[in-house]
């Protein structure tokens, strides 16, 4: 318990305030209209400081009036915003409303500086919720009227600057991720190795060649006729660099689809230990390469699906579509993948797994369906037209993006970290502001108790003015 200031003491919330439980009206009462009053039910419309309206109600069982402190009271348990104007709330919430002069700032702070603490009396088998009762019974530290309103004063001078830094950090993190974008496009351009190429032009096999001596390969290796791919028609197409050309994905490397076995969770072919990897596998681990997956095939399942060898690097054509990723282990893919094993030795991985990151945006905009679902196959894969060029520039290219990307990876690591650390420091404010440490003392000022004592004159004026009005409806005047 810390060692209070002489003029604070430690009462409940339900002595400086009065506790509104919500109650949620009819359904058919809610509307998206704007009838009625705005009508909130939990955290999901919490923004900053002021919740913003997505239902109203047009016959309120509870109301929140303006400059209630709105707390969420059921999964999850202590999140806080204020009421900007009088508002219908639902069973998810509770209202806080203060008396005796005290600001509705002040009881905003004061929760979320204990927000862990609250959150910690949740209980329920279903789902975390605080009772009435608990909420009213809270332990709160209160200090004189006027030292509040410093702390308060204080707090938000704080925050504003905490804020201000905030945003810097948030648009350097906008710039890294343009910044991102624009190496990869100068990368493709043939602009990141212009310097390099010029030095170099007398030692850089044409892209021309290459190709044709990829595709004599893959014939010899396959021991079959590559597929007839459309001629590309590049009259339209940027303009590549002396000794570039565009090319179909198709013609440079093999495209194959995963497989899924059926039926699926059959015992005979999964739950083995060959991984599984399936789109939901994608975000779980961020970078160029994927090693964990949560589902596993047998031997016999591998049969029935795309058994590839570490290094392959494979894409998306369904769900989160197109994210480019390379196997760190042996595995299969699910049928939700296309993947191009095989490589000739006169492909760099890296190359192609960047083009996959910077055309993701294009294709998904020209291969989409409807509002969300995007159409990508193997043919659509092999068409994809991609700059071409020597492996010795390709390695090149690399080396420039990686080096690029490390360095912003080390600037974004900072600023997430700076993010972190402003979001402590900020808990750390309200912690020492709720402890008697943020503001000095004012020896002037009446004391807390005093405070208590006015509360209580106004709940007794208030009552009596209650029973007076009941009494005056009760004989009809």
């Amino acid at each position: 318990m810390p060692d209070f200031p002489n003029s604070w003491l430690l009462t409940e919330l339900k002595v400086i305030s009065e506790i509104i439980l919500g109650q949620s009206p009819p359904s058919p009462t809610y509307n998206e209209n704007g009838e009625g009053l705005p009508f909130y039910q939990g955290k999901l419309e919490f923004g900053q400081i002021y919740p913003v309206p997505q239902k109203w109600c047009s016959s309120p069982k509870k109301i929140a009036e303006k400059g209630d402190v709105l707390i969420s009271v059921r999964a999850p348990v202590g999140p806080t915003n204020i009421c900007p104007g009088k508002s219908c709330i639902g069973r998810g919430l509770a209202a806080i409303r203060g008396i005796g002069g005290i600001s509705p700032f002040f009881i905003l702070y004061l929760m979320r500086a204990i927000e862990k603490d609250i959150a910690g009396k949740g209980t329920g088998t279903t789902f975390n919720a605080i009772t009435g009762d608990q909420l009213r019974s809270i332990e709160i530290p209160l200090p004189p009227l006027p030292e509040q309103n410093r702390i308060v004063a204080k707090i938000e001078e704080l925050f504003t600057k905490l804020d201000t830094g905030v945003e810097a950090l948030k648009k350097v993190k906008a710039q890294i991720k343009r910044y991102r974008q624009a190496v990869l496009k100068y990368a493709f351009e043939g602009k990141l190795t212009q310097e390099w190429r010029e030095a170099n032009k007398d030692k850089l096999e044409p892209a021309s060649i290459l190709l044709e001596r990829i595709k004599e390969e893959r014939k010899k290796k396959l021991r079959w006729n590559l597929d007839e791919l459309p001629v590309l028609e590049t009259a339209t197409f940027p303009r590549l660099p002396h000794g570039w050309l565009w090319a179909s994905v198709g013609e440079i490397m093999e495209v194959v689809r995963g497989a899924s076995p059926r039926p699926k969770g059959d015992p005979r072919y999964f739950g083995g230990n060959i991984p599984w990897i399936m789109i939901s596998d994608i975000s779980r681990e961020k970078g160029k390469y994927i090693s964990k997956t949560k589902d596993s095939v047998t031997e016999e399942g591998a049969k029935r699906s795309r058994l590839l060898k570490a290094g392959t690097l494979i894409l998306s054509n369904s769900g989160t579509v197109c994210v480019p990723k390379i196997l760190a282990v042996d595995g299969c893919i699910h049928d939700g993948f296309v993947a191009f094993p095989e490589l000739s030795e006169k492909i760099n991985i890296l190359y192609f797994y960047h083009f996959f990151d910077h055309i993701r945006p294009m294709i998904i905009q020209e291969n989409k369906q409807g509002v969300t679902q995007v159409n990508l196959n193997t043919d659509i894969v092999k068409r994809i037209p991609v700059p071409f060029l020597s492996f010795s520039e390709q390695q090149k290219i690399i080396e420039e993006i990686e080096s690029r990307f490390s360095m912003a990876d080390e600037v974004e690591k900072i600023a997430e970290l700076t993010l972190k650390q402003s979001e402590r420091l900020r808990q750390s404010i309200l912690k020492i502001a709720f402890e008697g440490k943020l503001v000095p003392q004012d020896p002037t000022d009446l004391p807390a108790d005093e405070l208590l004592k006015q509360i209580k004159k106004e709940r007794e004026a208030a009552m009596a003015y209650e029973k007076k009005r009941k009494k005056k409806m009760k004989n009809g005047e």
